[in-house]
């Protein structure tokens, strides 16, 4: 589903990834660890398109992303990434099921289509009670939970994450960490996840280490 190939970033002098190459099979939950700037999180965001390689090549679910336009990357990182950061960056004037259905309307798609999908996934998020409620009035582990079912409504071919739990109490991480493995079940997802957690991380099928821009 994702392929890396001898991915190299820098910024300035300072060369974070120095030729990362990784494959992620379909279905497959893999974690990403390693210290503060080893270059995880720059990784994912090359991955999420979010950021360019200086070198190598980017593929997901077929399609060879480092030299597509700026439109034609957003068009695909609408339609096949889902992103999860560490705050859930939810828009605080919408509801829940507003906040959900927002990437699948700007992605052009029928608004009944896109709502009635919204509240699928808040429901199979334990939210079906709380579709109109906004942000300010749900705590941060349900916050969270919103910001994964707004990164599924385009059934994504990928889901990344960065620090997804970082943010919440014992007991809200160990629910978001149970909820990205119930994802892998009931949708067949393909997750990458960033993590300083190392509970989560050896729960993934697999457990990447970064250490000084490479894999170790």
């Amino acid at each position: 589903m994702i392929k890396v190939t001898n991915i190299r970033k820098s910024f300035g002098t300072l060369e974070v990834l120095k030729g990362i190459t990784l494959e992620v099979k379909r279905g497959e939950l893999i974690s990403i660890v390693g210290a503060s700037g080893a270059g995880k999180t720059t990784l994912l965001q090359i991955m999420g398109t979010l950021s360019h390689a200086d070198a190598g090549e980017l593929v997901i679910d077929g399609q060879e992303l480092t030299k597509l336009s700026e439109n034609a990357l957003a068009r695909f990182r609408n339609q096949k990434i889902g992103f999860v950061f560490q705050f859930h960056h939810l828009l605080p004037e919408f509801s829940a099921l507003e906040n959900v259905s927002i990437p699948g309307l700007i992605a052009g798609r029928d608004r009944h289509e896109v709502e009635q999908q919204a509240r699928e996934l808040l429901t199979m998020m334990g939210l079906g009670e709380r579709l109109q409620h906004k942000p300010s009035q749900l705590s941060g582990g349900e916050q969270q939970r919103v910001s994964i079912a707004r990164a599924l409504i385009n059934n994504p071919a990928v889901l990344l994450a960065d620090e997804p739990s970082g943010n919440l109490d014992s007991k809200n991480r160990d629910e978001i960490h149970r909820l990205f493995f119930e994802l892998r079940e009931k949708l067949g997802q393909t997750i990458v996840i960033v993590t300083h957690d190392e509970k989560l991380a050896t729960m993934a099928d697999r457990c990447i280490r970064i250490e000084d821009g490479l894999i170790a």
